[in-house]
């Protein structure tokens, strides 16, 4: 990818505008189980758990990718992604709800082949036709080893984060979205020449807001898909300014040679001077 952007996208509240797990959940009539079962498993289990109950009642994994199929994405949504795409980023997705429910509906839209690669929770249909959700770490096998106290036990995003910032490359800036608690430990891990975008009066952005110089990334609030687009816009635009300006070639001597009011004037292009948007 030419941009030299990477940008890691959750997917439920932030790609698509609910949780998929509860969409379907309540999409098949499950909901009363589900909250029954939910003080007693980790949510993946639970999650995994539910699959099996619906199957037993007679849903099929057409009946759960129909459902799927359904779940709101914000055009305006639609549109940032094809447009940083087109922009030359290399788009990735870092998500808590599993892989076929997040393939559905990027088929279902025509946006699987805009990502890179997509870090979830790996789900398969077994021999009976049951989906089956495993967790990303085995935290049967053992604990994931985050130690901030937020990340659920089958996924540390910071850790997830941390391989994708090491096989794109350590020159690559990175815009990370997202909308939970468990958003907030790879936005710990930004840098200062990386952004992060938590959807704002959701736990991510709550988490923030209790102590932001916690953060080195620089922090971009938004609240739905028309401020997510021009602000994720915005950004790729201005990173794409400042490797332009690093790319130009020294000036040295000529310098001296460049009218003085060229600079007064801002004929050259200036990186924009922002830290924290509110």
């Amino acid at each position: 990818m030419a941009a030299g952007i990477v940008v890691v996208f959750d997917f439920d509240k932030t790609i698509i505008d609910v949780d998929s797990d509860n969409w379907v959940v309540d999409g098949l009539g499950a909901t009363e189980e589900f909250e029954r079962l939910l003080p007693t498993m980790p949510w993946n289990t639970l999650m995994d758990t539910m699959m099996c109950e619906l199957h037993a009642r007679g849903k099929t994994i057409h009946d759960v990718a129909d459902v799927l199929r359904s779940a709101p994405l914000d055009r305006r949504v639609v549109s940032a992604i094809k447009a940083c795409y087109g922009l030359g980023c290399d788009l990735r997705i870092l998500s808590d709800a599993n892989r076929f429910f997040i393939e559905t509906i990027l088929d279902h839209h025509g946006l699987r082949g805009y990502f890179s690669e997509i870090n979830t929770n790996p789900s398969h249909v077994d021999a009976d036709g049951r989906l089956r959700i495993a967790p990303y770490h085995d935290f049967h096998a053992g604990p994931h080893g985050c130690g901030l106290g937020i990340c659920p036990p089958n996924m540390c995003k910071g850790q997830v984060l941390d391989r994708i910032r090491a096989s794109a490359g350590v020159d690559k800036r990175v815009i990370y979205l997202g909308d939970g608690r468990g958003d907030y430990c790879p936005s710990l891990r930004l840098g200062r020449d990386d952004f992060v975008m938590p959807r704002r009066g959701f736990p991510v952005w709550e988490l923030i807001c209790e102590d932001p110089s916690l953060l080195k990334a620089e922090v971009h609030p938004w609240a739905d898909g028309e401020e997510m687009e021009e602000t994720l816009l915005r950004l790729v635009g201005r990173v794409l300014v400042e490797v332009s300006n690093k790319q130009m070639p020294q000036l040295d001597c000529k310098l001296e040679s460049l009218p003085a009011v060229a600079a007064q004037d801002g004929a050259l292009p200036m990186p924009m001077p922002l830290r924290i948007k509110n």
